[in-house]
C-alpha cells in the first residue's frame, strides 16, 4: 500500500494512527474503577498546554493501523472500549465504532467535542477545552461534562459549560495533575457550596496504573 492509499483509508476511518493501546483500569469520571481497553488515536490541535500526552498530537508519529486490527485486540480483552486520543474526533470514527459494536462492545469516548461527533457511544465523556469550544451536538448528547481546573477561572468556565449541556449530563470537576495540591482544597469548597458538581481525579495515577 502506498502512502497516498494509506492517507485515503485514515481520512476514511478505516485505518487510525493508533499512539497506543493497553487494558487498563479506568481512572477519572463516572466509571472509574472499572476494567476497560483503552484505544489512543494520535492527533489533536486544540493545544492545551498542561496536557500531560503532548506526543498524541502529531498523528504523523503514530502508525496508521487498520480498524480490524484494532478490533480484534480490543475485544480480546474487554468489552468495556475506551477511545481516547489526542482528540479521537479528528476522525471518522464510524468504521470503529461499528465493528466493535459488531463484536457487542460497550464504547466510551474521552473527547473535547471540538469536531463533529461521529461514530456510535455508549458514554460520551465531555471534556471542553477553552481554546477550541465544543460542537452544539456534543453539548446535546454527552453523559458526563469533565472540566479540568488549573486556576481559579476555570470555575467561570466550568459554569458555562455546565449550562450548555443536557439536564441528564453528570457534572464533574477535577484537577490538573501537576496543580493538584493547590486546587483540590478549592474544588472540594466548590463542591461543597455547588452540590450538582462532583468531584473526579486521576485515581489511576495515586495507584501507579496506565
Amino acid at each position: 500500500m502506498n502512502e497516498k492509499e494509506m492517507n485515503e483509508l485514515v481520512e476514511q476511518g478505516k485505518m487510525l494512527p493508533l499512539m497506543e493501546e493497553f487494558y487498563t483500569i479506568q481512572g477519572e469520571g463516572f466509571h472509574k474503577g472499572t476494567a476497560a481497553y483503552f484505544i489512543r488515536v494520535g492527533g489533536c490541535d486544540v493545544g492545551c498546554h498542561w496536557c500531560d500526552v503532548k506526543e498524541s498530537w502529531n498523528p504523523a508519529l503514530h502508525p496508521a493501523t487498520a480498524v480490524d486490527n484494532i478490533v480484534e485486540s480490543a475485544v480480546k480483552s474487554s468489552k468495556t472500549v475506551v477511545v481516547t486520543g489526542g482528540e479521537p474526533l479528528t476522525w471518522n470514527m464510524e468504521p470503529l465504532t461499528g465493528k466493535l459494536k459488531e463484536r457487542g462492545a460497550k464504547i466510551h469516548i474521552e473527547t473535547s467535542g471540538a469536531y463533529p461527533l461521529t461514530g456510535t457511544w455508549d458514554w460520551i465523556c465531555l471534556s471542553p477545552k477553552k481554546n477550541k469550544l465544543p460542537t452544539r451536538e456534543v453539548y446535546e448528547v454527552a453523559h458526563e461534562l469533565k472540566v479540568i481546573v488549573f486556576n481559579k477561572h476555570d470555575f467561570i468556565f466550568a459554569e458555562e459549560q455546565a449550562a450548555k449541556v443536557n439536564d441528564n449530563c453528570i457534572l464533574y470537576l477535577q484537577p490538573e495533575w501537576s496543580n493538584r495540591e493547590k486546587m483540590m482544597p478549592l474544588i472540594v469548597d466548590y463542591v461543597m457550596q455547588n452540590p450538582k458538581w462532583k468531584v473526579s481525579l486521576q485515581t489511576h495515577k495515586y495507584l501507579n496504573i496506565p
